[in-house]
C-alpha cells in the first residue's frame, strides 16, 4: 500500500469529532477476543506452510479454516465453497454467512485473504485470516440486524483472483448487482512486528477509483476509526485504499474499508513471514477494533443476555489479563498475574512446542540460557491458560 497521507487520532480526541458512544454490550463481546486464540491461529496458519494458491498447502489452509468454523457451531448450510479457475490454476473462496434479524438480505462483508507466497505467510495474512476467525466466534449467536458474510479469498497474491471472481460472478452476475451489499471491511497484513512501537494502525479509506462511493468510504472508515478508540487501546491513522482484497468491490461502486498495519514489515512476500516475525499482541488489540466495528457496521443486539455459542473453551478474562515483561528480554521475564491468581504454572517452549522450561509459582523467571529469538510463554491457572510470545535478545 502507498502511504500518501494520513491523520492520527487518538481516543481524546475522538470524543469530540463524531456522535458514537461506547455500547458496553459491544465492549463486553470486544472484550471476548481471546489472546490465546489468536496465537494459537497464528501457530496453526504458520504450520500449514507456504500456501500459493492452487497447491496442496492452500487447500488444507481452506480445509483448516472451515473446520474453525465447524467447530464454532456454524451449520454446513452456512459455509459455502467457492471455487474459481485462472489459467491452469484452481482454488477456492470460503463465504460463511450468518443471517440478519431486521435486513436478512443486506449484507456487512468482513473479509481477507489466506493464500501466501514464498514463506507461510503468517503476517500477510494469517493475521487477518486469525482476526476474522475471532470474530466469528464471539458472534456467532449476537443477533446483528444486517447478515454478515465473513469471506476467506484465495489468489489475492497473484492479483487479488479470488475476490476478483466473487465480485463478477456472485455479487454481480452478467453485470447486474444481485448482494445487496451494505459495505467490505477487509483485513490485510495487521501483523506488526516484536519490537515495534505498535500503538496504531491504518483505517482504509477510498480516495480514487469511481468517486460516487468516496464520501460514503470517508464516512464509514470515520466510523471505524471511532470503533477502535471505543473498543482497543490503538490510534489510527487514515490510509488510501490499495491493492487488496476490496477493490475488486470498490470498483463496482461498493463502499469500502479496512485495516493496516501502520509501521510496514519488511516480511511479507518472503520465506521470514513467520510466526516469529509477528506482533500477536498487536494483532489482538486490533481483534478487539474488530468486533467492535463489525457490530456497528451489523447493528448488533445491546442485551447483554446472549450466550457464547462456541464448542471452544474461551479462556478466563482474568488470566487473559497476564503481563509479561520486559519483552523483549535478555536474562529474566517477569509474570504480572491479575488479583486473585495464585496458584498457577509458567512454560515455555520454542515454536514447534518443545517443552524447555516449567516452573511453578514463579513469577521472575531466569531465561539466560536460552538462545536469542522466539519462543512461546503459557501460563496456566484454574483450568484455563493464556499463551504470550516471547522475544530473546542477546
Amino acid at each position: 500500500m502507498k502511504k500518501l497521507i494520513t491523520f492520527l487520532c487518538s481516543a481524546a480526541t475522538l470524543g469530540s469529532i463524531n456522535a458514537q458512544t461506547l455500547i458496553q454490550a459491544y465492549k463486553n463481546r470486544a472484550d471476548l477476543v481471546s489472546q490465546t486464540n489468536i496465537t494459537t491461529n497464528l501457530q496453526d496458519f504458520s504450520n500449514l506452510g507456504i500456501k500459493t494458491t492452487g497447491s496442496t498447502n492452500n487447500a488444507n489452509a481452506l480445509t483448516w479454516i472451515k473446520n474453525k468454523y465447524i467447530s464454532y457451531g456454524y451449520s454446513a448450510s452456512q459455509i459455502v465453497e467457492d471455487p474459481f479457475t485462472f489459467g491452469s490454476t484452481s482454488s477456492k473462496n470460503l463465504v460463511i454467512t450468518k443471517t440478519g434479524t431486521v435486513y436478512p438480505n443486506k449484507y456487512v462483508i468482513i473479509c481477507g485473504h489466506f493464500d501466501s507466497i514464498y514463506g507461510p505467510g503468517v503476517n500477510d495474512n494469517g493475521s487477518g485470516t486469525s482476526i476474522i476467525l475471532e470474530a466469528a466466534r464471539i458472534l456467532r449467536n449476537v443477533p446483528t440486524e444486517y447478515s454478515i458474510k465473513f469471506i476467506h479469498f484465495s489468489g489475492e497474491e497473484q492479483g487479488l483472483r479470488g475476490s476478483s471472481h466473487y465480485v463478477n460472478n456472485v455479487a454481480y452476475q452478467n453485470g447486474t448487482r444481485v448482494l445487496d451489499i451494505k459495505l467490505v471491511f477487509n483485513l490485510d497484513q495487521v501483523g506488526g512486528v516484536m519490537g515495534n512501537n505498535n500503538n496504531t494502525v491504518y483505517c482504509d479509506e477510498d480516495q480514487a477509483g469511481p468517486t460516487s462511493n468516496n464520501a460514503a468510504s470517508a464516512a464509514v472508515t470515520q466510523q471505524l476509526r471511532n470503533c477502535t478508540a471505543l473498543y482497543s487501546p490503538l490510534q489510527t491513522a487514515v490510509d488510501p485504499a490499495e491493492d487488496t482484497d476490496y477493490i475488486p468491490f470498490e470498483r463496482k461502486g461498493e463502499v469500502i474499508t479496512g485495516f493496516f498495519e501502520r509501521i510496514r514489515s519488511t516480511y511479507p512476500h518472503t520465506s521470514n513471514d513467520t510466526f516469529a516475525n509477528t506482533d500477536p499482541v498487536y494483532i489482538y488489540k486490533i481483534g478487539k477494533a474488530t468486533v467492535g466495528a463489525l457490530q456497528h457496521f451489523a447493528v448488533a443486539t445491546t442485551s447483554s443476555s446472549i450466550v457464547l455459542g462456541t464448542k471452544e473453551t474461551v479462556s478466563s478474562p482474568a488470566i487473559e489479563a497476564v503481563s509479561i515483561f520486559p519483552n523483549p528480554t535478555k536474562d529474566t521475564v517477569n509474570i504480572d498475574l491479575p488479583a486473585g491468581v495464585k496458584d498457577f504454572s509458567f512454560e515455555i517452549t520454542d515454536l514447534s512446542g518443545k517443552l524447555l522450561i516449567k516452573k511453578d509459582n514463579e513469577t521472575a523467571v531466569n531465561v539466560s540460557g536460552l538462545a536469542e529469538g522466539a519462543y512461546i510463554g503459557i501460563i496456566k491457572a484454574d483450568g484455563q491458560k493464556a499463551v504470550r510470545k516471547i522475544l530473546i535478545e542477546r
